[in-house]
Formats: structure tokens, C-alpha cells, sequence
């Protein structure tokens, strides 16, 4: 049982306890158990009406350069890129903004050529590797993936091209250098014209069968000198699905290979102010069949101890050397040379932003679509409450999904946080006691299936509520509904940051008693009064 201002009695009952001294009328046997084991007090519990309204987000931090706490260190969880097309909820057109590490210290050649041989070198192949996230299902014959974070229609393509930067990425603002850049959901990358995919406009489509890639190695003459089958595996030497977007060999001969050994590729930074970085762009393809759709699928670009699970442009290449004076070919090199997508890395949302009717459900979804206000105990209740002067053992917020609406993509968990306004007006974002008290599993927020439905969503917000009811604080702005974001929990202070690259979307009921009845959002508390 939790009671008002218990953080403060905890002394007193211990010492109490030690000299086995009960004292009916001050003091309760209390031992998370929520149950009092004196007769002299009776516990009760009441429903309160919870307003619960949309709230549209416009735009959120897409840049992971405040993020320096585990697991992220400068890096989003997530990147997403596709589309994702629903009649319910706002569509998204995710695209990745990427800068390209290099290695200074690449060389063209690796042959030593004791005879000063004339070199020729040849593109065979190049493209951008993405590993999915998937999940092994079968490995009886051959391993049989199921792509995991990718949501949408994924028989459809979406329209995919890759543009080079003219926007350089700081990551210090440039209107005041000591803090951190700022990058937000909706931010507008200049770009060059030209795409630099392989094929412009290409379709692009997941597929857990993509493994292995088979290139063709050619000398300078054009002729098939060897082919070499690439398999990414993991540490278990199974073959691993990566996405796989081809590139033109002009593009990468002009910015790559043609640049080694000159100041371009002198260092990072002055990698940095040539080539600027990449935009992968996806955008929703117009189908003849007049059919809506494509996909949405979820990287994780954080680097890896294998190379295998990096997000990686792979250039393959081979040199072809000459016997003196001749056409006659003396010795052929093949070459493979990796540029990891890294440094600033920021996604880029284009959404449709509904606007939702006022009935009887709130819509919430992940990216930048949209949250619920929430508003429990106005100013008049909180009055009566303390009046009562009662001791508050639990407090539950409940929010039921409605189950008439969408539930392909639901969210699997939800997040509650405080939403004021400081003295100027300035949004004041603060995470609700109970997370900081009780930890995450208390304060609870994940989907609960009944009868095998998606149900609903618990919040236990004891301590939030026995601050306010015992005049320990009197701040109660209100409430935040969101859908969960992996960083929401990754707490250094009382600060909430709004973060969400989860694409997952759930319609609850608000707090309707007249249409929505017994599934309508609630605040449930459980208390203590003195017989």
C-alpha cells in the first residue's frame, strides 16, 4: 500500500517496529502488499473521469546528437525508411539523411608492381548494404527469415533514390556554436539533381531471401576474369538479409576512387565539406492498378563489432596491369574497399498530418503523428480529494483501444509524461514521478490482450497522485499520451526529451461514459479512510 507522504514516515515505522510498539491510530503494517491489516481503517476505491483530447505533433528531434546516454551515444535506436499508407491513421514517407566515413589511408592499388607495370581500373560493382532485422523461423533445408520492424504492404514498392547533400551536417549550431544542432523531423536537405541509385526511380521492396549478391569481376578489356559470391552471415555463419540498393560506378568513381591521395579524403572533415553526405529518399510509387501502399521498414545503423551487420557502401573494383609497352595483360587485382554510413545521421518524415474529428476515440501514433492530452483532477476535485484527507494506496490511468478501428500495427507499449509551460510560455516537458519511483515495470504502459484481443493500457501513477492529493507539490499540468519510443526510459534527469522513431499507431477511447461505458478512460483509485 502506498500512503501520502510515506517516503517521509519511513523512520518513524521502522523504529516503531523495532520496539514492537503498535500504535493503531498513527501507524499502518504495510509491506507492498496493498492490503491493511488494521481494523480500525477500511479501504475503498473510487473512479474519476479522465478528459482525454488529440493532440497533432508537428515535429520532434530526428537527430541522435543529445543522445549520449546507453544504448545510443550520439545515435537513434532506429532509422526508418518506406512508406506507410493507412485510411485510419497519417501516411509517412520516412527517408535517411546520412554523412559517409571514410579511411584517409586508402589507396588505389594494393599490388606492389616491382615492374612499374600501366594500371587500368574498372568498377564491377557498388551499392549500399542495410542489414534487416529479422528473425530465424526455419533452418531445415535453408535458413527462412521473417523481416521483423517493417510494417505496410510489403508485395507493393515504394519509389526509393538516393540524392548527395548540398546541406552541410554540423553538429554544433551554427547561430551558437557551444550547443549541440538541432535536426527536426521536418527538416529541408538541399540536394543535388541527380540521383545516384543505378537506376533512377527504382522500386524498391523488402525481401528476407536477399543474402548473398553474385559479382561479376571484369579486367579493363571487359573480360569475366572471376565471379565472387558474397554471403553476410553472422556469428553463427548463417547468411544474414541485408537490403541491397545499387549505385552508379560514376558516382562512386568520381567521389571515391578518384579522390585518394588528394585533400579531399585528408581527413574526415574535409571529406565532410566535399561530399556532404547522401539522402536515401523514399517517397510512395503510383501503381497502374490504382492500388495505395508500400512499405516502412526499421534499420538499426548503429555500428557493429561485425562488419557484416554495418551499414556499409560496398565498392568493388579491379585493377588490370599491363605487360610493358603492351596490350597484353600481365597481372589482374581484385579490389574491395567499405564507406560506412555514419557521423550525423537524422531521419526525415513526410506526413499528411489528419486532423482528427472530436468523437469518441484519440488516435496516437509513433513518428511524428500524433499524441492524446490527457487531464485528470481539476483544480475543484483536487480540493474535494484532500479534504477527505484520504490515504492513497494505488492509482491506475486505463486506456482501452477501440476495437472497431485499425489494430494491424498497434503499439505494443505507450508513454505517459507531463506537458506545462514555464512563467514564458516555454514547453516545459517533465516524466511523471512514478517512472523515477517504481521503474518501468510499475508504471507499466504496455498492451494487455483479453480474450485474445488487443485490450488496453495500464499506467500506475501512485506516487504522481499522492504528491498532488498531500500538497507536496501543486504542479499538474497536463498529461501526455504517446507511443513508446525505446528512449523514453533512458532517464539522466527529470527532463523528458521527445524522441520516436516507432511507426506503430493504436486508437484508444477517451473518457466518454455516455459512448464508450465501461471502456472509456479512467483513473481508479484505491484508498484508505479511518472507520
Amino acid at each position: 500500500m502506498r500512503k501520502i507522504l510515506r517516503k517521509s514516515t519511513y523512520l518513524g515505522v521502522l523504529l516503531l517496529g523495532l520496539a514492537s510498539i503498535v500504535s493503531c491510530e498513527e501507524d499502518f503494517t504495510n509491506i507492498n502488499s496493498g492490503v491493511v491489516t488494521n481494523t480500525k481503517f477500511t479501504t475503498n476505491d473510487t473512479i474519476l473521469d479522465v478528459v482525454v483530447t488529440n493532440a497533432p505533433i508537428e515535429r520532434l528531434r530526428a537527430d541522435g546528437l543529445a543522445l549520449n546516454q546507453t544504448p545510443f551515444f550520439g545515435f537513434q535506436g532506429q532509422y526508418l525508411l518506406g512508406t506507410y499508407i493507412s485510411d485510419s491513421y497519417e501516411n509517412i514517407e520516412a527517408s535517411i539523411v546520412s554523412q559517409v566515413n571514410i579511411n584517409p589511408d586508402l589507396s588505389l592499388t594494393s599490388y606492389a608492381n616491382p615492374d612499374n607495370l600501366s594500371v587500368q581500373t574498372s568498377i564491377d560493382t557498388a551499392f549500399i548494404k542495410l542489414p534487416y532485422q529479422v528473425t530465424l523461423e526455419s533452418r531445415t533445408t535453408r535458413p527462412v527469415f521473417k523481416l521483423d520492424s517493417v510494417i505496410g504492404d510489403t508485395s507493393l514498392p515504394f519509389t526509393l533514390n538516393i540524392y548527395e547533400l548540398e546541406t552541410y551536417l554540423n553538429n554544433l549550431n551554427p547561430l551558437d556554436p557551444s550547443k549541440v544542432n538541432y535536426f527536426a523531423t521536418d527538416e529541408v536537405y538541399q540536394t543535388k539533381n541527380t540521383s545516384l541509385t543505378a537506376v533512377d526511380n527504382m522500386d524498391f521492396m523488402p525481401n528476407p531471401n536477399d543474402t548473398l549478391v553474385i559479382i561479376k569481376r571484369r579486367n579493363s578489356l571487359g573480360d569475366l576474369h572471376d565471379t565472387d559470391t558474397i554471403k553476410y552471415t553472422t556469428s553463427s555463419d548463417l547468411p544474414f538479409p541485408m537490403a541491397i540498393i545499387p549505385l552508379k560506378e560514376t558516382f562512386v568513381k568520381e567521389v571515391f576512387l578518384d579522390n585518394y591521395n588528394t585533400p579531399n579524403f585528408a581527413s574526415q572533415d574535409a571529406f565532410n565539406n566535399y561530399f556532404r553526405g547522401i539522402i536515401l529518399e523514399a517517397k510512395e510509387k503510383t501503381h497502374a492498378s490504382g492500388k495505395r501502399g508500400g512499405s516502412l521498414i526499421s534499420f538499426n545503423l548503429r555500428n557493429s563489432s561485425s562488419e557484416s551487420l554495418r551499414p556499409l557502401i560496398e565498392v568493388y573494383y579491379t585493377n588490370t596491369y599491363f605487360k610493358a609497352n603492351s596490350s597484353q595483360i600481365d597481372t589482374v587485382i581484385k579490389q574491395k574497399h567499405t564507406f560506412q554510413l555514419g557521423g550525423i545521421i537524422n531521419n526525415s518524415y513526410k506526413m499528411n498530418h489528419k486532423t482528427y474529428p472530436a468523437n469518441n476515440q484519440v488516435v496516437l501514433q509513433g513518428a511524428a503523428g500524433s499524441e492524446a492530452k490527457v487531464e485528470i483532477l481539476s483544480t475543484a476535485q483536487i480540493a474535494a480529494l484532500r479534504s477527505k484527507n484520504w490515504l492513497i494506496n494505488d492509482a491506475e490511468l486505463t486506456f482501452y483501444i477501440n476495437q472497431a478501428s485499425d489494430t494491424s500495427n498497434v503499439a505494443n507499449q505507450l508513454y505517459l509524461y507531463k506537458r506545462g509551460e514555464d512563467a514564458n510560455g516555454k514547453i516545459v516537458a517533465s516524466h511523471v514521478k512514478d517512472i523515477l519511483s517504481e521503474g518501468i515495470v510499475s508504471f507499466d504502459g504496455r498492451l494487455r490482450r483479453e480474450n485474445n484481443k488487443k485490450d488496453r493500457y495500464i499506467f500506475g501513477i501512485s506516487d504522481y497522485l499522492s504528491d498532488i492529493l498531500s500538497g507536496a507539490t501543486s504542479y499538474n499540468p497536463p498529461l501526455r499520451l504517446k507511443v513508446y519510443n525505446s528512449s523514453d526510459t533512458q532517464i539522466t534527469d527529470t527532463i523528458f526529451t521527445n524522441y520516436n522513431w516507432n511507426p506503430k499507431a493504436v486508437s484508444i477511447l477517451n473518457g466518454d461514459e455516455t459512448l464508450n461505458g465501461e471502456r472509456r478512460a479512467k483513473l481508479k483509485i484505491s484508498y484508505t479512510v479511518k472507520n
